[in-house]
């Protein structure tokens, strides 16, 4: 959505919009009041809490999150039965979606008991839970998953109306597993209709959907208690190491880094299947990345990887190798800005295109790490713009986006 400058299309001046009792607007009518405003934000050069060179656009989102604050409010269904449901897995890769549950069940600016006051119904399940609790290893079978998903969806499409008011496109899934994109195919609406938040963003399996779903960025969560442990990194005069990859090497692209520059522990890029202990004795993976000047995020068997998130934590440019990867929030985030993202076919060309890159680029993309970091932090209690709220907001214009101006 695009700022437009005056008042055009029969809109009312800024000095009634600006009274409209939004509140007390029916849900569908306050969705389309958003939406308008949205269209017509105030140019915004600067701001103090915000730092335009990461935006694609800083008035739209400033003005839609103001919106967000003011008038979003979610129902969070009561069904499901633990650990399914309403159990947040807080630790781990996939601690995303645990994190979201926990702090939008405890919500008291965005929760509504009546439903009927509802612009969106979250349905509360964990995706890693999931796995767990239905999962046969060794199967290789994941349609029990979809099967309880298309059931519960069912369930609460044939005990309340709120579902088949829209086919579920006001409805939203927060998943960060590998496998939650395969858990919605059983269900028609689920997979085309609902919102689904999902660290494997994926648009070459036909699930996610481009425009109206979410990319979650997956992060990994050592201490529940303190989540933003060993946040921070260094200067860029103590980052000696040009690029810096250490991991398991199973998928495409993985093997191709381990093949060019494979233990090659004194180059300037340094690529580890895991840290030999002769080298962790001296510095652990958090200090290469802290030391390093770009950290790579190559995609394993899929697409997402926590190494972005932890990258921009450490202060470390990352260098995205994953086609057919939506990145998180590229609604509103200028990826370029603060991040290098490689084409597959172009690994052999990676030394070259970061060594091309001058100084002074660099300097400024390593500052846009810096600054876009407070969007990808947890907090116990969260705080204004943190990642909690960035992931909230993507779900929120995602659903305005659907709303044809038309249509209510």
């Amino acid at each position: 959505m695009e700022p437009k400058g005056g008042d055009s299309g029969g809109m009312m001046p800024d000095s009634i919009r600006s009274e409209v009792a939004f509140w007390a607007l029916p849900p569908d009518e306050a969705l389309l009041y958003a939406k308008r405003e949205i269209e017509h934000a105030p140019l915004v050069s600067d701001d103090p809490d915000l730092h335009a060179p990461v935006f694609l656009n800083l008035s739209v989102f400033k003005r839609s999150y103001e919106l967000m604050e003011r008038i979003l409010k979610i129902y969070i269904y009561p069904d499901g039965s633990r650990p399914i449901f309403h159990t947040p897995e807080l630790q781990g890769i996939y601690a995303s979606e645990g994190w979201f549950m926990k702090l939008i069940e405890e919500s008291r600016r965005f929760v509504v008991k009546d439903p009927e006051k509802a612009h969106l119904f979250y349905l509360p399940y964990s995706s890693r839970r999931l796995r767990d609790a239905i999962y046969r290893p060794g199967s290789h079978n994941l349609r029990p998953l979809a099967i309880f998903l298309r059931d519960y969806v069912n369930t609460i499409s044939s005990k309340y109306p709120f579902w088949n008011r829209t086919g579920g496109s006001d409805h939203f899934l927060v998943a960060c597993h590998d496998w939650g994109p395969y858990s919605t195919t059983l269900h028609a609406e689920l997979r085309k209709n609902a919102i689904k938040a999902l660290c494997n963003a994926d648009t070459s399996e036909g699930i996610f959907v481009r425009g109206k779903d979410v990319s979650l960025p997956e992060t990994t969560i050592k201490a529940p208690k303190k989540p933003l442990k060993y946040v921070g990194g260094k200067r860029v005069s103590q980052r000696p190491i040009l690029a810096f990859y250490a991991g398991l090497m199973h998928g495409r692209v993985r093997p191709t880094l381990e093949k060019l520059w494979g233990n090659d522990t004194g180059g300037d890029i340094r690529i580890f299947r895991r840290l030999p202990n002769r080298v962790s004795r001296n510095m652990s993976y958090v200090e290469h990345m802290k030391s390093s000047r770009f950290c790579i995020c190559p995609m394993g068997y899929e697409v997402n990887s926590p190494r972005i998130v932890e990258a921009i934590h450490y202060g470390c440019v990352p260098v995205i190798i994953a086609d057919n990867f939506v990145l998180p929030f590229e609604e509103i985030l200028n990826w370029s800005s603060f991040s290098v993202v490689l084409p597959e076919k172009d690994i052999a060309e990676l030394k070259n295109v970061l060594l091309s890159i001058p100084l002074r680029r660099y300097l400024r993309m390593q500052e846009c790490v810096r600054r876009v970091q407070r969007h990808f932090l947890w907090h116990a209690r969260p705080e204004k713009y943190d990642l909690f709220h960035v992931i909230l907001h993507s779900i929120w214009y995602s659903r305005l986006n659907q709303i044809q101006n038309a249509s209510l």
